[in-house]
């Protein structure tokens, strides 16, 4: 059976002061039986091969990160952040490291009870247990990372060949460049052409523009002219129906006229006034009827339209029947049946 020197040198150095001090503990302060020596002996023994155990682990997750290292070394800039997270696992190890070294003050507290000695030591198998799955985890995580890698290269490659596929079109987009210049010249000589045409047809417009004003002031003129003459064949077509009508009426329609035909303004209850161009009181059948009448050069539908909405204007202000009729120069045979259908006497002016 080893000694106690020999037990006590398969200790890590960190670990052998704390040994040396509970075996010091276990002399002085215990009377220890055979039986409960031994007992004591093989679960330190236990411990001992649990720790060789856990530093045979640790030297090999020292390896593996050493491997890794030198695998990381051959990445790119891009694999910058892998490398962080390696870094973030060595200080997650340098976690483990010390929370071990906490569970070994804890059992060198607890040493006093050789049961609470087994408690603390399932603990640390447990605790043992999940660094290696911990272990486990990293080299799947580095594994996924060398994958990544791999993505990252291929991604690269396929930026590669986009960025060929770039430049060929950036040379194709300054060929199709010159050409567009070519034209923009082409299209400036044009430009210039059409500028001078404008020129040329601006004077011209200026010029047809002096025609027009001197058409329009002749047009205006002979408007005025027009019209006072349209005035004239108007005003001689009611003089004529003033005269000639009552003895038409008479003779049709059994109308006699009570004064006389006249040109007459009728004011609305609104204030405004209408000009009627034939106007009488009559008597028709013993009733009281006015005659209202309009004189036309020529008859249209529109002046009929018209005629009617003033019918109906001054039929709020005559309670009498009115006698409305057309005196005209001229009107078609579809414009007099419109007419008469509508209720309006048409009387021509040959007839006079």
């Amino acid at each position: 059976m080893p000694g106690f020197k020999e037990v006590l040198d398969k200790f890590p150095e960190e670990l052998r002061d704390a040994v040396i001090e509970f075996h010091d503990f276990l002399r002085e302060e215990y009377i220890i039986k055979r039986e409960e020596f031994e007992e004591l002996k093989k679960t330190v023994s236990q411990l001992i091969i649990t720790i060789e155990k856990l530093i045979l682990t640790q030297q090999n997750s020292e390896e593996r990160l050493t491997r890794l290292e030198k695998a990381i070394e051959q990445l790119t800039i891009a694999q910058q952040k892998t490398e962080e997270r390696l870094n973030e696992l060595t200080i997650a190890q340098q976690k483990t490291e010390e929370r071990l070294n906490e569970l070994t003050i804890a059992q060198q507290k607890t040493e006093e009870r050789l049961n609470e000695l087994a408690v603390a030591q399932k603990e640390t198998e447990e605790r043992l247990n999940e660094l290696a799955m911990a272990q486990k985890e990293t080299e799947k995580r580095v594994n996924e990372l060398t994958m990544a890698q791999q993505k990252t290269e291929d991604r690269l490659n396929e930026l590669a060949v986009a960025q060929q596929k770039t430049e060929e079109r950036l040379n194709e987009l300054a060929v199709a460049q010159k050409e567009t210049d070519k034209i923009l010249k082409e299209l400036a000589s044009a430009q210039q052409k059409t500028e001078e045409r404008v020129n040329s047809l601006a004077i011209a417009q200026e010029k047809t523009e002096k025609e027009i004003r001197s058409l329009t002031i002749n047009f205006k003129r002979m408007q005025k002219e027009f019209g006072g003459l349209s005035h004239s064949i108007g005003f001689e077509l009611e003089n004529q129906a003033y005269k000639s009508l009552p003895k038409i009426l008479k003779e049709r329609f059994g109308i006699e006229i009570k004064d006389r035909l006249l040109r007459k303004y009728i004011e609305y209850p609104d204030g405004k006034e209408e000009e009627i161009n034939i106007y009488g009181e009559a008597r028709k059948n013993g009733k009281t009827i006015f005659i209202i009448g309009e004189a036309k050069t020529h008859l249209s539908k529109n002046d009929i339209k018209k005629f009617e909405k003033r019918i109906e204007r001054l039929k709020r202000v005559i309670r009498e029947e009115i006698f409305p009729i057309f005196v005209v120069h001229s009107a078609s045979p579809e414009i007099v049946k419109y007419s008469l259908d509508s209720g309006f006497e048409v009387f021509f002016s040959y007839e006079f």
